[in-house]
Formats: structure tokens, C-alpha cells, sequence
């Protein structure tokens, strides 16, 4: 069993910075790739980002490439999500996932492939 708990989110102005983080407990998180989805209101749960078990490989929706980044501290237990130049659009619940993983270097796109989820944390994006 793995908890996750995410934190950071908040009201940023158009063009603004937030860093998001999952922290994790319960079992080894460096057996877990872990993923960001978002779920805006009225909309389905989309991906974000994903990060393998190793860190050395990362996916990203098209919507936020190039300025969000995943990245991961296996030592800290955290995931984290650094999301630049936010835009209105952005504005949704934000939530970490993990997932049991064999390979080390693999990264997961499908909500459903994951195991365990975060309470998740809103992000809205409005001047």
C-alpha cells in the first residue's frame, strides 16, 4: 500500500509558476513510476506527465510540454511537477499517481494503468 499526498497548488496569475509535490509513504517508492493527471471541471481526467521508476525517462501531454517537468527524489519519497507560463487553461484538480512497476525505465500514459492515487490539489490559473 502507498499513500500519496499532494501539496502546493493555489490561485496564480496568467503566465505564473507553481512547483506541486506528491509525497509518498508505505512501501518502496523507488518500485513505483510515477504520473500527474489533472480533471477540470465538466471534463475527464487527463494526462500530465509521467516519470519512470528510474527518473531517466519522461512523457508529457502535448498541452503542457515545454513548460511543465516532472522529476522525481527517490530519497525524499517525491514526486514533484514544476508547471511555468500556467494559463487559464491549466486550472484543475491536480493529482500524482503511482504505479508498481518491473521496469525501471518504463513510463505510464493510461490512468488506469495506475495503482495508487493521490486526494489531489487544485490549481487554478485567473488574473
Amino acid at each position: 500500500q502507498v499513500q500519496l499526498v499532494e501539496s502546493g497548488g493555489g490561485l496564480v496569475q496568467p503566465g505564473g509558476s507553481l512547483r506541486l509535490s506528491c509525497a509518498a509513504s508505505g512501501r518502496t517508492f523507488s518500485s513505483y513510476a510515477m504520473g500527474w493527471f489533472r480533471q477540470a471541471p465538466g471534463k475527464e481526467r487527463e494526462f500530465v506527465a509521467a516519470i519512470s521508476r528510474s527518473g531517466v525517462n519522461t512523457n508529457y501531454a502535448d498541452s503542457v510540454k515545454g513548460r511543465f517537468t516532472i522529476s522525481r527524489d527517490n530519497a525524499k519519497n517525491t514526486v514533484y511537477l514544476q508547471m511555468n507560463s500556467l494559463k487559464p487553461e491549466d486550472t484543475a484538480v491536480y493529482y500524482c499517481a503511482a504505479k508498481s512497476a518491473d521496469y525501471r525505465h518504463r513510463v505510464y500514459l493510461g490512468d488506469q494503468q495506475y495503482d495508487y492515487w493521490g486526494q489531489g490539489t487544485q490549481v487554478t490559473v485567473s488574473s
